[in-house]
């Protein structure tokens, strides 16, 4: 990212968008948060896009700004042409490399001479009256499961780097929030005090090792601990599970 500057005023907006927001059940992010950052980085939408790209399943869908307004038969088809492009597409960037905590503008992943001729925007953008995206990717705790919140453009200038700056500031509070969110609509699953403790040295970075020492237990042990919190918890990594954990 080149150098570029933030106003005062953008630093207001983006503390203001660090507040703790209202319960929202159900959304993956609150509304009102939504309607902040649509002012922050003006755009024509916003959606909150849950995405799990193994089986190409979305877990969750919110909308802001204006949309075209489809038919049933049209949103089949889109979400057809979504699938069939995807992983052609700048769309498939985070799982081409691995890497959930990013925030790009499509542009920057794919000349936009060549996303002109690609099926994804003949077939999906362009019928949405989609022609700059910036795209803000957060972990949704398993690999290939992302939460995004997709900025987008119609005709006109593409994000400037002011708006890929703010918003790369603003991603590790946008994460804590839609984990904190997750959190208010999963709650914590019941596990046993063991379990519990296990956890909290988790959510704190000790290692197994570590663990086993302060428990005075085999690391054995606590491997075992490790492996049942993740099967209650529907996780796959320590860092899943300690999102989990209560921080206040």
């Amino acid at each position: 990212m080149s150098q570029t500057t933030i106003s005062n005023d953008d630093l207001s907006q983006m503390f203001a968008i660090t507040r703790r927001y209202g319960d929202e059940p159900g959304e993956a992010l609150p509304d009102e948060l939504l309607t902040d950052l649509l002012a922050l980085v003006p755009c024509d939408h916003l959606s909150a896009f849950g995405l799990d790209s193994v089986t190409m399943e979305s877990f969750a869908d919110q909308e802001m700004g204006s949309a075209p307004v489809l038919s049933t038969a049209e949103q089949v088809q889109l979400g057809a042409a979504f699938a069939e492009h995807y992983w052609d597409s700048a769309c498939s960037y985070p799982d081409r490399i691995g890497e959930a905590a990013l925030v790009f503008r499509c542009s920057d992943v794919v000349p936009d001479a060549e996303y002109r001729e690609s099926g994804m925007y003949a077939d999906f953008d362009r019928p949405r009256g989609v022609e700059h995206e910036l795209v803000v990717c957060l972990d949704g705790g398993r690999p290939q499961r992302t939460l995004r919140l997709l900025f987008a453009r119609g005709a006109g200038s593409d994000f400037s780097e002011r708006d890929l700056a703010v918003l790369t500031l603003l991603r590790p509070h946008l994460q804590a929030a839609y984990v904190a969110a997750e959190r208010g609509r999963r709650r914590l699953p019941p596990l046993t005090a063991r379990q519990r403790q296990v956890l909290q040295y988790i959510a704190a970075g000790y290692t197994n090792g570590q663990i086993a020492t302060r428990l005075d237990v085999s690391e054995g042990t606590v491997r075992k601990h490790v492996e049942n919190i993740f099967t209650r918890l529907e996780v796959n990594s320590r860092t899943a599970a300690a999102r989990m954990w209560p921080t206040s």
